[in-house]
């Protein structure tokens, strides 16, 4: 869908993007705040965050519960969520053209003036609860916060963060919303018929009733090698690994086209490197892999799930499709097949508003900028062999990485899969 993009500064502090798409027939509108987790006022109540999104569309300055929000709300079929990161609150919504603006507006009624009362506290305290202990089921969930504080993040697993919920009270909750909802704080991505509606849309936006504040800064933590780490699940049966390797800078966008045609290679198809060559010898029916660029430093994460006795066989590969690549080992037909399925992705991925929108949002919540959809093509097409061969020479010099699994063997089995991956980095560790 053809689009264009601009960006406003407001007057009260806040900016965002308004995407135009000439003929849509849904509005969609996000708004980010710097307001999640890594934000609580202290550690003891980490999770006043995510309750304070759970309250989100409970009762406020027009509305006496939730129930009566949601219905005035849903009427004609919009659709609105929230959620909460380490580092973000978001709020999102899509609606139907023709109620844009009154959908608008209660947006800015649910985060402007919410009325946050005992009840819906209590409530909201229970579902938030019940939503984490549910994660505790799932060992992908319950891997990755282990994985983090392993590197060195300062972040809570489920089950810590589970033990702040009581903390919690509705003074937490009140104070949580006015340090972190500001007007400089927020950023937003408006997507849809725009033409001939930007300046009553700016009206709206200027007129949330929000202070001023600031635009908090991102959280730094220093990473670092950890050595092979068990979760002890008794009901588990198999092993759900992860293994990821840092890098102490944000990659650029070259880089991170680079990544995304490696790891298509190594794990995107049944005929990939990694997890076809698995799937072909019965070794494993789930691997995959993710390169994402951080405000401080960017991840690379190959995970999985493997029986126990196939496990070795399955860290053998890794090691030696990750040792080939940094030989240069990849073959032309290998990397234009990568970048075609990049293409075609790309093409795919603008079929609706939302896709449109959260094109931007990701960045540009992050640190502000603007990707460019026009020269994406371009940027997959100029990946190089070399490219990748370098980005991927550059996770291992730095030499911090973590593997971790969900198991309900022992930690030495964790550790001799771990031994199978320290031959990448002997050169580093010379150094």
């Amino acid at each position: 869908m053809n689009h264009t993009v601009e960006e406003v500064k407001l007057k009260n502090g806040a900016k965002g993007l308004l995407i135009n798409i000439p003929g849509a027939t849904v509005m969609s509108m996000q708004f980010q705040f710097r307001a999640g987790s890594r934000y609580a006022k202290r550690k003891d109540i980490e999770q006043v965050a995510h309750i304070m999104e759970h309250m989100a569309f409970g009762a406020n300055a027009k509305f006496k519960s939730e129930h009566d929000f949601e219905s005035e709300f849903t009427k004609n079929g919009a659709y609105h969520n929230a959620y909460t990161s380490d580092l973000a609150l978001v709020y999102e919504a899509d609606c139907a053209d023709f109620e844009w603006d009154r959908i608008l507006e209660l947006q800015k009624v649910s985060i402007c003036q919410p009325k946050f009362n005992a009840t819906e506290l209590e409530a909201e305290k229970g579902n938030v609860r019940s939503e984490l202990t549910n994660y505790l089921n799932d060992h992908h969930r319950i891997l990755w916060p282990r994985v983090q504080q392993l590197l060195g993040e300062d972040v809570l697993t489920y089950r810590q963060a589970i033990a702040t919920i009581a903390n919690v009270t509705l003074a937490d909750i009140r104070e949580h919303h006015k340090r972190t909802h500001t007007t400089d704080n927020m950023r937003f991505v408006i997507a849809g018929k725009l033409r001939g509606r930007k300046s009553e849309i700016i009206r709206q936006l200027e007129t949330f009733e929000l202070p001023r504040g600031e635009r908090f800064e991102v959280p730094r933590d220093e990473l670092k090698s950890a050595h092979p780490a068990l979760i002890r699940r008794k009901d588990a049966t198999n092993l759900t690994f992860g293994f990821t390797l840092s890098v102490p800078r944000e990659l650029s966008d070259e880089e991170l086209d680079a990544m995304h045609n490696l790891n298509h290679i190594l794990t995107g198809t049944t005929h990939s490197r990694i997890f076809g060559k698995a799937r072909s010898k019965g070794l494993a029916y789930s691997v995959g892999s993710y390169t994402g660029a951080g405000f401080y430093d960017s991840a690379w994460d190959i995970s999985g799930q493997v029986n126990h006795d196939t496990a070795p066989e399955l860290f053998k590969i890794i090691a030696t499709e990750i040792q080939a690549v940094l030989d240069g080992k990849l073959s032309d037909e290998e990397i234009e097949a990568a970048k075609s399925f990049g293409l075609g992705r790309y093409q795919m991925g603008a079929q609706t508003v939302s896709q449109i929108s959260g094109f931007y949002t990701n960045r540009y919540f992050a640190d502000d900028f603007i990707k460019d959809y026009g020269k994406v093509p371009d940027l997959i097409r100029r990946v190089t062999r070399e490219k990748i061969m370098a980005t991927t020479q550059s996770f291992v010099d730095a030499n911090t990485w973590v593997l971790a699994a969900v198991s309900s063997g022992d930690r030495d089995e964790i550790v001799e899969l771990g031994d199978a991956l320290k031959g990448l980095f002997k050169a580093s560790e010379a150094e």
